[in-house]
């Protein structure tokens, strides 16, 4: 289990040589294509009520229109407990997700890096797992890079509860980005496939006066 785990309860011939570097060139700038397009897509409308075409959306909220802050506890499974107020004054993103959630699995790396980008800012994130159990969870975090903990719904439901006014949980994975009051500033639905957009949301809250 990494540190910044434990602290959330508290995330490898010249010609020949010339031809090698354009090889590696040409896959690096395919694998950036390859990831870009949907963050393109969505910076380029007025980020509100994006729809990608496999379904997955993104709806903004205006700060003018954001309901309460979102009180909330639970059950972290490295250990311990978290609440709302350990995230007072931070943009916080809320990942919905069970081990068993295939679109979970693929969004994860992107999650990860996400979480990366942000090291060291007032940014925090938080995993709610919906229906495993400690150990479940922590392997999963394991085998996918996440180290940010996440809360266990199966050891205390009424973290569901709490934001079930929010966004509809009966369909995983859901992301919510929290303003620095606590508020709902953005819902991802759906797989995210790449972690410039969440990155893009997070640092337009961040920068919310």
């Amino acid at each position: 289990m990494t540190l910044r785990r434990a602290h959330g309860a508290s995330v490898r011939k010249a010609r020949g040589a010339a031809s090698a570097l354009l090889v590696v060139g040409l896959i690096a700038g395919l694998a950036a294509c390859a990831s870009d397009p949907l963050a393109e897509q969505y910076r380029s409308g007025d980020n509100k009520g994006f729809v990608a075409a496999d379904g997955f959306r993104v709806v903004e909220i205006p700060a003018a229109e954001r309901t309460e802050p979102v009180d909330f506890e639970g059950v972290l499974d490295t250990g311990g407990t978290t609440s709302s107020a350990d995230y007072a004054g931070d943009v916080l993103v809320v990942n919905f997700w069970y081990a068993g959630c295939a679109p979970c699995r693929v969004e994860a790396a992107e999650l990860a890096a996400a979480d990366d980008a942000f090291a060291g800012q007032d940014v925090a994130f938080l995993g709610v797992n919906l229906y495993d159990g400690a150990e479940a969870s922590q392997a999963f975090a394991e085998k996918y890079g996440v180290e940010y903990p996440s809360a266990l719904a199966t050891e205390d439901g009424s973290i569901k509860l709490a934001f079930a006014g929010e966004t509809p949980l009966n369909a995983v994975p859901v992301t919510l980005v929290l303003d620095k009051e606590g508020r709902v500033a953005a819902r991802l639905v759906g797989q995210i496939e790449s972690a410039s957009i969440l990155e893009t949301i997070v640092r337009e809250t961040l920068e919310e006066s």
